[in-house]
């Protein structure tokens, strides 16, 4: 599975994207973001608050209990701010 990251989310993990693969208990938006966050220092800085995270799953935004399902990429991204 393809992980892009945006904005402040990319400069605190450190890299725009990666492939991953998945245990099978991460099904949803929600675990996957819980799961990332235990995967080091960077990772653990940008999501230390994930309700505010936006995800999108192939391109379509996504609440935080939708599943993954077959989804082939999940980008990441802050909350938008105004101008």
């Amino acid at each position: 599975m393809k992980l892009v990251y945006f904005a402040w989310v990319r400069e605190r993990i450190g890299i725009s994207e990666e492939e991953v693969d998945l245990p099978p208990e991460v099904a949803t938006v929600r675990e996957l973001l819980a799961w990332l966050k235990r995967r080091g220092d960077g990772y653990a800085e940008a999501l230390q608050v994930p309700e505010v995270i936006r995800v999108a799953l192939d391109q379509e935004h996504a609440d935080h209990a939708e599943p993954l399902g077959n989804a082939r990429e999940i980008a990441l991204f802050p909350p938008m701010t105004g101008g």
